[in-house]
């Protein structure tokens, strides 16, 4: 298993109680592929620099977990056309206070 680090970006108009029911969802469909959830942090509102899908702003979610490899294309497959999701990027888990690039996945 390899950990990772996700950030997903929610439309504040399509979820409710700031994406909680989302988190929980994303949360369990994680653990259904066999992760083990480090964490789930909602980091807040927040405007954006420029537009996305003509949206100013949205509601920005946190998870590390560590999970196979070969599960990230599931999560693609599943919440790549979610209209809830602005954006998102899974990222491989780099420790904080390392000296290495994040890179995308």
């Amino acid at each position: 298993m390899k950990k990772y680090d996700a950030v997903f970006i929610l439309d504040e108009h399509l979820v409710e109680d700031h994406g909680n029911l989302f988190a929980e969802e994303l949360s369990n469909f994680l653990k259904s592929l066999g992760a083990e959830i480090e964490t789930v942090k909602n980091m807040g509102h927040r405007q954006f620099t420029y537009e996305i899908k003509k949206r100013k702003a949205g509601i920005y979610w946190n998870l590390i977990f560590s999970l196979n490899p070969a599960k990230i294309a599931d999560i693609k497959d599943k919440y790549r056309l979610d209209e809830r999701i602005i954006r998102y990027r899974i990222f491989d888990y780099i420790s904080p206070g390392k000296n290495t690039i994040v890179q995308d996945i």
